[in-house]
């Protein structure tokens, strides 16, 4: 299996200097758990935070010069598309740039692949080389396991395996391959701006937890005696039940 993991150019969140993102190493090291070729992918100008990453796991690095207003997804996605790897990671964000965590879903859209989102874990299947299982982190520490087919983007989640430990040696001996990537200009960034509209309010003592049927039984029931029961009322009548119930809740304020 051949990997690629598309590297950035991180900064400390703190000290702001050039640091690997860790994501990104956490990637480099399901890469190699599983026993992957893996090899970096940059599209960029030389940064320091890139070739850090050859001590933590990567021998290779391939740096796709480019101007920084050109769109690094164009340099991307022509490197790759020349050729296809089995299995492009990513971290869930970059580190220290606009870190919109876009690129791999632009990546995935572009080379007509699959992606899985916040990956924690990854497993091969002997019987089925052309399969990959990804387990996904998912909200309140829970876990899925999803099975797709190669070729595929994944994203890592912060709570996967840590990197592996820096090696000095291993940096000294990895190698950096700075070649001319392929240029094309951003898309037009324009930002529309809207006044500000205050959300709708969370109906008080509405469920959170549960099924989606069990929250819409909560939801549309009455509170245990509150409200009544009206058969067929007259529209005035029914209107003013209906006001009154929704300033009990809070929904509306009482003049």
């Amino acid at each position: 299996m051949r990997a690629i993991v598309l590297v950035s150019a991180g900064r400390h969140p703190v000290s702001g200097r050039p640091a690997p993102v860790r994501g990104e190493a956490q990637a480099v090291r399901l890469a190699t758990e599983i026993g992957a070729a893996v090899e970096g992918l940059h599209a960029g100008a030389a940064d320091a935070a890139v070739g850090d990453l050859l001590g933590q796991g990567l021998s290779r690095i391939e740096l796709l010069e480019i101007p920084a207003e050109a769109d690094p997804v164009a340099a991307l996605g022509a490197r790759l598309g020349s050729a296809p790897p089995d299995l492009i990671l990513a971290g869930r964000q970059g580190q220290g740039g606009e870190d919109s965590g876009l690129l791999p879903y632009a990546i995935a859209h572009r080379l007509g692949v699959e992606i899985v989102a916040d990956a924690v874990a990854l497993a091969r299947d002997p019987a089925r080389p052309d399969v990959l299982v990804v387990e996904q982190a998912l909200p309140r520490g829970e876990r899925r396991r999803v099975t797709v087919r190669l070729p595929v983007v994944v994203t890592i989640h912060p709570s996967a395996p840590p990197p592996l430990p820096f090696a000095f040696g291993a940096a000294r001996r990895g190698h950096l391959d700075v070649v001319r990537g392929a240029t094309s200009p951003l898309a037009d960034r324009t930002i529309e701006e809207r006044p500000y509209r205050k959300r709708p309010k969370l109906m008080a003592g509405a469920a959170t937890a549960g099924s989606a049927a069990d929250r819409l039984k909560a939801a549309t029931e009455a509170a245990s005696g509150a409200g009544r029961v009206l058969k067929n009322p007259p529209p005035e009548e029914a209107a003013r039940e209906i006001v009154a119930y929704l300033k009990s809740l809070g929904v509306l304020k009482a003049r």
